[in-house]
């Protein structure tokens, strides 16, 4: 996500005869590494806690700001450790005993992540998210819970250790979710999953969330996500609601190795993409051959917003990432709509056959 200052924020003011500007100056000057280039983003924050209390309104917001500011910096640290690890995150059903299918389809899953050297994120309680931390394992596990007077007790894979957090607020919990994802697996279960993959979808259909591969997964002949698939075709395809190549953005499984090899397909050459100004950089692990490029050119010219697309070997400098600056990298003004033609395009440049030799 590219900084851009806010004016508001950023603009001289006093209290008092005091000139803040200089005070929060002075403040992050004292606490900000000198060479950080994330100076200018502590200095709005401070200036933006300085304006709540400014204001002073309400009790009960500024509560809820302590609490959101406090909860995400301790995610934030804890999450620190396991950042070159990519994730999985799973959601389904709390309720699925023990003895159903889908509970050991779950276990199967995890144990299949974690040998694809994948960790599991679940919202950390029973059902099918104990069952996919079982399968998994501790140390491939992480454990999302919130605090509620029911349903609360985390599973006995995380609790107690460091790769369990508690949230308070469901909002920060579902950012974390999806924050942390390189993957979303979503199994059958109640209003929180459904809740869980339309907003996921509606995140990546819009470009709020990157794009990573969301794979629906039930038992063999189970028919949740197939009817489902069914409802978003005949309603909001056939009423145009939604793009037709939306429908791309999701994937049926019915087993524990078809999703992990649908995750694992997915970054067999596309590593990450990011943002500069107008641009969307998509790096690669794999150059893109001659033929690729210009099929890319006449197939997929529909995503340029202008212009076409450019390939990089490597870049000089990564102002986020140095140490992605020597991996092959695909620029274009993506038009930031068609995130489902997006993924097609994903799925042509992962094929080794479109490599350079």
């Amino acid at each position: 996500m590219p900084f851009e200052s806010d004016d508001y924020l950023s603009r001289h003011f006093q209290t008092s005869g005091i000139d803040l500007t200089s005070k929060v100056d002075e403040i992050a000057r004292l606490v900000v590494p000198e060479s950080s280039p994330n100076q200018p983003l502590y200095r709005e924050m401070l200036t933006t806690v300085i304006r709540m209390a400014q204001a002073d309104r309400n009790r009960w917001d500024a509560k809820i700001m302590l609490q959101t500011l406090r909860e995400m910096e301790r995610a934030f640290s804890t999450l620190e450790k396991f950042k070159r690890r990519r994730k999985v995150t799973v959601f389904g059903s709390a309720r699925t005993p023990i003895d159903h299918p889908l509970y050991k389809l779950s276990v199967e899953l995890g144990a299949t992540l974690a040998r694809y050297d994948l960790m599991v994120i679940t919202g950390a309680g029973g059902g099918i998210m104990a069952a996919a931390h079982e399968g998994a394992g501790q140390e491939n596990s992480l454990g999302f819970n919130i605090t509620l007077p029911f349903e609360q007790h985390a599973n006995p894979t995380v609790e107690g250790t460091e790769h369990l957090l508690p949230f308070h607020f469901f909002f920060i919990r579902k950012l974390f979710f999806v924050k942390e994802a390189d993957a979303l697996v979503l199994c059958p279960g109640g209003f929180g999953t459904l809740d869980e993959a339309l907003e996921v979808l509606t995140l990546i259909q819009t470009g709020k969330s990157p794009l990573v591969p969301v794979v629906l997964l039930d038992e063999p002949g189970g028919s949740y996500w197939h009817d489902a698939l069914h409802f978003m075709s005949k309603q909001l395809v056939e009423n145009r609601y939604i793009l037709p190549s939306d429908m791309h953005l999701m994937r049926l499984a019915h087993s524990a190795e078809e999703a992990a090899a649908e995750i694992a397909q997915f970054y067999r050459n596309f590593h990450s993409s990011r943002w500069l100004k107008e641009y969307f950089i998509v790096r690669l692990n794999h150059a893109l051959s001659e033929p690729a490029l210009a099929t890319l050119h006449s197939d997929y010219a529909d995503l340029c917003l202008s212009g076409g697309f450019e390939q990089q070997l490597g870049c000089g400098t990564e102002q986020d990432d140095p140490e992605l600056s020597h991996l092959p990298r695909l620029t274009f003004i993506f038009n930031g709509r068609d995130h489902g033609r997006l993924r097609e395009m994903f799925d042509f440049i992962n094929l080794p056959e479109n490599w350079a030799k």
